[in-house]
């Protein structure tokens, strides 16, 4: 299956766009903010989003990402623990 890359996020100018992209393959959709992946969603999984350890803008794209829900952002060693896990989960099953 080919990946789809699409925008999320409220920018009105679509040069903007192209720091909020998520990128969706099979099961797999990874939101990033400029070129960090922030959040990811395997299957059925629920989505895991990287607390902000980086700037205001980043937030900003936090914030489209997951309504605002600061409370179940992950540390950046749950972040990558999570993404092993359910990748590896993933990609046996192919």
């Amino acid at each position: 299956m080919l990946p789809s890359i699409d925008n999320y996020g409220q920018y009105s100018s679509k040069n903007y766009g192209a720091n909020t992209l998520v990128v969706t393959v099979g099961d797999i959709r990874v939101w990033y903010s400029y070129r960090t992946p922030v959040a990811f969603e395997i299957g059925d999984n629920d989505m895991v989003v990287h607390q902000n350890d980086w700037a205001q803008t980043t937030g900003k794209h936090l914030n489209w990402i997951d309504g605002g829900d600061k409370k179940s952002r992950v540390s950046h060693e749950e972040f990558q623990r999570i993404w092993r896990e359910q990748t590896e989960k993933e990609l046996t099953s192919l």
